[in-house]
């Protein structure tokens, strides 16, 4: 088991905190890692989409995926 410490927050803060632990049915503690593990993976995900679009626009993909959803319309969906 990890060694619990104390953290500094306002009373405004400590009350959320505990408010919604209670309303979740979990301690503080809990609350408090399943948040940051959240904003983490949003951070992640952030991180993934700016990346995506800093890379250049790929012509040939775009002009090939059209293609393909153009030879899913021919017609032979009940062959």
């Amino acid at each position: 088991m990890a060694a619990n410490t104390t953290i500094k927050v306002t009373r405004h803060a400590r009350d959320r905190i505990n408010d919604r632990a209670r309303a979740h049915g979990v301690t503080p503690a809990v609350l408090l890692e399943r948040m940051l593990d959240e904003h983490d993976r949003a951070e992640r995900f952030a991180a993934v989409k700016a990346a995506y679009a800093a890379l250049p626009a790929d012509d040939d993909y775009a002009g090939e995926t059209a293609e393909w959803d153009a030879a899913g319309e021919d017609g032979l969906a009940g062959a």
